[in-house]
């Protein structure tokens, strides 16, 4: 009898510290590699609805506090003013953009602190504008995420191109300098024409 009871001691004590570490009716946590393969679709499928147009498909990956900052710094709280953002980039009478191309990579495996994630890499973007312009735009990002409700859900994302190196500062660079080369000639055939006329009056006399 003795040794029953201390045999039930020692298997008690074993699966004790296994019972504690899982609370009552809690599904037991996702292994790592399952977690990571979650967050490649949710960057697959973002980035499909962004190609087709759907933007509405974004909304449930977003958190319900999203905070998205694109390249232009116009800041976007939650996921209704996310959608509104591209439906007003891409869609709307006044849009600017025809459409978007985007190529995501990721420096590293994204770094998992228990039910949040933090994500970071490089796009290679072509941004098609309504007057046909095409711009290849390379930038960095950085993408948060928490899990809620058994999945995982954006909560913040910023991107940001290089400020010393990217096309639109080159384009502006390119029409400066025809405007100030334009300003230059017209400036020079003036002075020309200054200088020429008491020169073509000396003659005369």
């Amino acid at each position: 009898m003795k040794t029953f009871l201390k045999l039930a001691a020692m298997l008690f004590l074993c699966a004790a510290p296994a019972a504690l570490a899982q609370e009552p009716g809690t599904a037991p946590a996702p292994a790592p590699a399952a977690l990571h393969d979650e967050i490649r679709a949710i960057r697959d499928e973002i980035l499909a609805a962004i190609a087709k147009g759907d933007f509405a498909a974004i909304v449930p990956h977003l958190h319900p506090n999203v905070v998205f900052t694109p390249m232009n710094n116009h800041v976007c709280r939650g996921p209704e003013e996310v959608r509104a953002y591209f439906d007003r980039m891409l869609k709307g009478p006044d849009s600017v953009l025809k459409s978007v191309r985007f190529d995501m990579k990721v420096d590293r495996l994204t770094d998992l602190y228990g039910d949040t994630g933090l994500a970071f890499g490089d796009s290679d973007a072509v941004y098609v504008m309504r007057n046909g312009l095409e711009l290849p735009i390379r930038t960095r990002w950085t993408c948060a995420l928490v899990r809620q409700d058994g999945r995982f859900k954006i909560a913040a994302f910023q991107a940001s191109p290089d400020a010393f190196d990217n096309p639109i500062l080159t384009q502006k660079a390119r029409l400066a300098s025809f405007k100030g080369g334009g300003i230059g000639l017209v400036a020079g055939v003036l002075i020309g024409l200054l200088l020429g006329i008491p020169l073509s009056r000396r003659r005369r006399a």
